[in-house]
């Protein structure tokens, strides 16, 4: 089964970097400043599983777009890219592939799969939810926490979760995708808590008011979910509704308690944070906004995610957790 990484960022490249070590058939499509590098270093995708595998340079295929490569008939395509792009992504992959083309959507956030009908209306978008922290550094891609890919069940999804668990991708195929994408999204909300707080995600989450904040974000979405009518599935070691509780515990307790939760690696920090050290446009409107829109939706203000996107729209700021707090009235 040949696949076309489109996005190769964090997770895409190691995503698309375990296939390729398991023999798939794996094209990337990025920036001229990544496939550069990978055309003169190879890549390197580890975790903190003690998987470490080198992919030397010419393994891999590389294209800036999509209409540079050949797409067979079974050809999957992974969707990896920030949710500000999926519209161009989808309009780009629109005119390349032939109609009916299933295109998995492994990103952040729950309204990528509206966003590729609306702009690829002939290609066959999946659903799905990828539940960790991947690193990037260089052509060096490292997962830093543990989880499982949720794939929306389709018969191309059931095909393509054979092949992720043969790659040593934990996969799993479920009927409604909808709770599970929610439910990453809860925990997703420490995205911008991390990429503020100027700390590994480790050292953050034992900081108590860092924690607040994050309940605080949690418990509009929350409320906003309820009103909804959505039901956010269990991705965390937690269930949903107890989240914002178990945040907010003391530290000491916390720590306790969350053993689990706090299994990350120590370099490990959002891809939030790395998009505000390089200056990139974040996926905060993916995230807050999300939730913000949500809540409009059916009557209600989500104050704190309002205050968080603001937060992340104007200059790069570095807080710490009572001025965090402070700025979003906690």
């Amino acid at each position: 089964m040949p696949f076309i990484v489109m996005g190769a960022g964090a997770i895409g490249l190691y995503v698309g970097g375990r296939l390729a070590a398991a023999g798939q058939d794996v094209a990337l499509v990025g920036r001229p400043r990544i496939l550069d590098a990978l055309a003169r270093d190879g890549l390197r995708v580890s975790d903190l599983d003690r998987f470490d595998a080198h992919l030397p340079p010419g393994r891999l295929r590389l294209a800036e777009t999509p209409d540079a490569l050949a797409f067979a008939p079974d050809t999957v395509v992974l969707l990896c890219v920030k949710g500000g792009g999926t519209a161009q992504a989808a309009r780009a992959l629109a005119a390349a592939c032939p109609a009916g083309l299933p295109v998995v959507s492994l990103q952040n956030g729950v309204e990528n799969v509206a966003r590729i009908a609306a702009h690829a209306p002939a290609l066959h978008p999946i659903g799905a939810m990828v539940p960790y922290n991947v690193v990037l550094r260089g052509t060096h891609v490292h997962r830093a926490t543990t989880g499982r890919i949720h794939l929306q069940r389709d018969p191309a999804a059931a095909t393509l979760a054979g092949a992720f668990s043969a790659a040593g991708i934990d996969a799993l195929a479920v009927d409604d995708i909808q709770p599970v994408q929610w439910g990453k999204l809860l925990l997703n909300l420490n995205n911008p808590v991390n990429a503020l707080s100027d700390l590994p995600l480790r050292d953050e989450l034992q900081v108590r008011d860092f924690r607040i904040v994050f309940a605080a974000l949690q418990s509009e979405a929350l409320r906003a979910m309820a009103r909804a009518g959505i039901r956010p599935a269990q991705v965390a070691p937690v269930p949903p509704a107890l989240l914002p509780h178990v945040l907010r515990l003391p530290d000491a307790l916390f720590t306790r308690l969350a053993r689990r939760m706090l299994r990350i690696d120590p370099a490990a920090r959002s891809s939030m944070w790395d998009d505000l050290e390089a200056g990139r446009p974040t996926e905060i409107d993916d995230l807050c906004g999300a939730v913000v829109r949500l809540a409009a939706a059916h009557g209600l203000r989500a104050p704190c995610n309002e205050r968080m996107c603001a937060l992340l729209a104007g200059p790069r700021q570095r807080l710490t957790g009572a001025q965090m707090r402070q700025a979003l009235g906690l």
